[in-house]
């Protein structure tokens, strides 16, 4: 039971459900009536294992496999976690329930991707309706953290508190709204906005393609690392949002929308968007649109992952949780066997990585190197606090050796040597392997210790020179790496 779940509809966002799970190594058993699910849901599958992996600085762990079931009971059976996402008729989710609710065990989690029904809707006459719950996210749903948790009076602390921690473990971001409402929360602000677009549409202000540019091109890309209210203080200027509702709310008065009212969707109005659309995205597939959303998004997540805001926080709070598991250590007595090279780095390739030859770009692998020293530098005592303190180490020299190529999706891993760690200098070896194990690059680099305050050389505090002589003592057995100190152009 534990990490297998079931999904019951296999449409755009039951696949994205699929390959979150699978892709954070849980067991996916799928039900759906439509002969092509399995087709769909590879698809979803192949674009999700080709942006998903490269959110993260750590790999995800072995992908779950994923198995398809004629009938509801076969695909719950056993399942910790069973998300229904079949369309929006009251009258069709309840039927699947009773069905759903007759085969699940006792302590399954059973969590609702609706957009609009309140979880008391969905709950009314099933038995031990305590176990369902509203677990409405956002496509994709294998790259957007967000999961809207709604629930009940009937559904107990426990089951919530583990479903929090369930979508937690897959990287997601539970929003839990603890009184419900038609269309919880995200989608009523969606439904404000889509109403107001079709007036602009319907009143000839502007083209589906001029409303898509000022939402990309302006607050689309403020919202998504701030939100609105943290915006709006930001816009107050140093008074804060006080100010910015003094001079700002007056405008509520004023009559800048037509939120209240919606135009009818006539067959003329439904005709002038979708030709529009059409004329906007219609040189491109849905599967190509998915695969350019897919690259922005990934790439939009790592950059706000630099500074550990907004959905990059989620991100790195999510490659801590699995670093662990992965292999990577926080410091070297954690590790087990310091006789030999040190895991420091586990990750997959990013597209992003990739330059016109489409494998690995040079400045990548002294990225890749540059992040698994300083994970030495973390796992001998010099961390965020010892920097912030004023130590750190500078890197003098650095040599890379490109032996082979690394391709996007690739799992990369990096062990480092120490050559010499003593006084102000701290020299390793690190050597950079694919996933079929073949030595891609090496990496010899040379450290200095300085002072911060000063910027010049210093020693480094007694721990830290501790851990050094610990790690230079334990693998002082090993051979010399093959290519330390080698020369540029020197033959191999």
């Amino acid at each position: 039971m534990e990490k297998t779940a079931a999904i019951i509809g296999g449409g755009v966002i039951g696949g994205g459900w699929a390959a979150r799970f699978a892709l954070n190594g849980w067991a996916v058993r799928v039900f759906d009536p439509d002969p092509q699910a399995e087709r769909k849901i590879g698809e979803v599958m192949a674009n999700a294992r080709r942006s998903l992996p490269g959110l993260g600085n750590v790999a995800l762990p072995d992908e779950g496999e994923i198995s398809f079931h004629p009938t509801v009971a076969g695909a719950v059976e056993g399942a910790a976690w069973v998300q229904e996402s079949v369309p929006e008729r009251l009258d069709l989710k309840q039927k699947v329930y009773a069905e759903i609710m007759t085969h699940v065990g006792a302590e399954t989690i059973v969590g609702s991707s609706t957009s609009g029904f309140k979880p008391s809707e969905l709950q009314e006459g099933m038995p031990r309706a305590e176990q369902i719950v509203v677990t409405h996210p956002f496509n994709p749903v294998y790259l957007l953290p967000l999961v809207e948790l709604v629930t009940t009076p009937i559904n107990h602390d426990v089951l919530i508190a583990r479903a929090k921690d369930i979508l937690t473990t897959l990287g997601m971001f539970p929003l839990h709204l603890r009184k419900e409402i038609d269309a919880h929360i995200a989608d009523r602000f969606l439904e404000a906005v889509w109403r107001e677009a079709l007036w602009l549409i319907k009143d000839g202000i502007a083209t589906t393609e001029e409303i898509d540019n000022a939402i990309r091109y302006g607050f689309g890309l403020r919202w998504a690392q701030m939100g609105l209210f943290e915006t709006y203080r930001v816009a107050g200027g140093e008074a804060g949002m006080r100010h910015f509702i003094s001079q700002f709310g007056p405008a509520l008065q004023w009559p800048w929308t037509k939120l209240m009212d919606v135009p009818e969707l006539t067959d003329e109005l439904i005709d002038m968007i979708a030709d529009q659309s059409d004329a906007q995205s219609g040189r491109y597939s849905i599967r190509e649109l998915e695969r350019i959303r897919d690259a922005n998004l990934v790439s939009k997540i790592r950059g706000l992952s630099r500074t550990d805001w907004g959905a990059g926080a989620i991100q790195r709070k999510h490659d801590r949780a699995i670093e662990a598991a992965a292999g990577l250590r926080r410091h070297v007595d954690e590790v087990e066997d310091l006789s030999q090279p040190i895991l420091t780095a586990r990750r997959a390739v990013p597209t992003e990585w990739l330059d016109y030859n489409g494998h690995m770009n040079e400045s990548r692998y002294l990225e890749a190197f540059s992040n698994a020293s300083d994970r030495f530098m973390l796992m001998v005592g010099c961390d965020e606090q010892y920097i912030a303190n004023g130590g750190s180490y500078f890197t003098a020299e650095t040599h890379i050796r490109h032996l082979g190529e690394a391709h996007a999706g690739a799992i990369i891993t990096i062990h480092t040597r120490l050559i010499d760690g003593s006084g102000k200098k701290m020299h390793i070896f690190m050597e950079m392997r694919d996933d079929a194990g073949e030595v891609v690059a090496t990496c010899e680099q040379v450290l200095l210790h300085v002072s911060l305050e000063t910027r010049r050389t210093a020693p480094p505090a007694p721990q830290i020179e501790a851990a050094l002589a610990k790690v230079a003592a334990a693998q002082a057995g090993l051979p010399m790496p093959e290519g330390l100190g080698r020369g540029v152009g020197a033959p191999r």
